[in-house]
């Protein structure tokens, strides 16, 4: 019994019993800002603040009341942002005119945020739902179901007009079959295909965790659901295929969306596409009332960050935010929260899509002081 404990294999602990040796026990696992994309809601409003009644201390914001936020946030270390385009005023219709129209407030606002901040790398999500009257992510036929093709086509029109406002990156979220190349194809028509990058939404799962999302984009479907085109969470073979699907078609980088209950199919995908940045969107289900309590804890512990930035933060308040932030006293909190983060990077993510990221900006910055 003696030998068997002595024996190399099963002696450990020598490897790991100072902080620089642990450190090199864990690769390709370190968080820095290039890590983290911060999403952001636009509204058409250029002046307005919106809150969201279902996401406690997370706004819309006008371009004007924006660019002062993430100018702060960009001095703090942000690299990337995701924008979301949020219409209310704007008629909606079957095919969606003002997903791409002069009056989207996503392509209004592109050439001001590259002028404000030409440092910032922009990505803007594409997507038909919150600018269609039927609320679903592509066009329909008369009996309620996809066209896929006519809806690959117009998704490709939208993923252009952002690029030539100035995207740098063009994420469809849609799901439709054959959307990438129509994206691709559309970008090399016009010369754009080393100027502008495709992130394919390719393992977006139809999860119960997007409701706080579409109350924040205004996007529910009026009838029916997306589980024709989402796959089902259960499915590692189908979102396998996805990936493959969109990667001869030519995307630039993949994601997992939601995040931390999809890990293995993150660590799939990665192993399956290791040459491809892989993204991965933490998204997770609104707590109520809960996260007031959650949100007091933390002005509480982090006064300076929480109350002057409380309106923008964009947190997702979630289960997995209420499970942090009442996880102990601040080093605690923050502790749990870097812990996530490098368990998504373990398992094979790139870059974390996160509304935490205004915190955990203020933490790789002072873990480098």
């Amino acid at each position: 019994m003696n030998q068997l404990f002595l024996s190399p294999e099963h002696v450990l602990q020598g490897g790991y019993f100072h902080a620089t040796l642990r450190q090199l026990q864990e690769p390709n696992v370190s968080i820095e800002p290039h890590n983290i994309m911060y999403p952001v809601f636009l509204l058409e409003n250029e002046d307005a603040v919106q809150p969201v009644a279902s996401m406690p201390n997370v706004s819309r914001y006008g371009i004007n009341q924006l660019i002062p936020v993430l100018s702060e946030l960009v001095d703090k270390g942000l690299k990337s942002i995701l924008i979301f385009g949020v219409i209310s005023n704007l008629p909606k219709d079957a095919i969606g005119t003002h997903a791409d129209s002069p009056d989207n407030p996503v392509l209004k606002a592109l050439p001001k945020l590259r002028a404000a901040l030409p440092q910032l790398l922009i990505a803007c999500d594409v997507c038909l739902c919150p600018y269609t009257s039927h609320g679903h992510c592509g066009l329909l036929i008369p009996n309620g179901a996809i066209d896929h093709a006519a809806s690959a086509r117009r998704i490709a029109e939208v993923a252009l007009a952002y690029a030539k406002a100035g995207a740098q990156i063009v994420a469809p979220s849609d799901m439709m079959d054959n959307r990438i190349k129509a994206i691709k194809d559309a970008l090399v028509s016009c010369k754009l295909q080393n100027q502008v990058s495709v992130l394919s939404y390719s393992c977006k799962f139809a999860s119960s965790m997007y409701g706080p999302f579409r109350d924040t984009m205004k996007s529910s479907p009026m009838e029916g659901d997306r589980k024709c085109y989402q796959l089902p969470p259960g499915s590692a073979g189908l979102a396998a295929r996805a990936a493959a699907r969109d990667v001869a078609e030519g995307a630039d980088f993949l994601m997992v969306k939601p995040g931390l209950p999809y890990l293995d199919i993150v660590r799939q995908t990665k192993d399956q596409f290791p040459n491809h940045p892989l993204f991965i969107y933490q998204a997770l289900p609104s707590l109520g009332k809960a996260c007031t309590m959650v949100t007091g804890a933390m002005i509480h512990w982090c006064p300076k960050l929480i109350k002057k930035h409380v309106r923008y933060l964009g947190y997702k308040v979630s289960g997995e935010y209420a499970m942090i932030c009442r996880s102990g006293d601040k080093k605690e909190i923050e502790s749990l929260l870097m812990e996530t983060l490098t368990c998504m990077r373990r398992a094979g993510a790139d870059c974390i899509i996160t509304y935490f990221a205004p915190l955990i900006l203020s933490i790789i910055s002072r873990q480098k002081n």
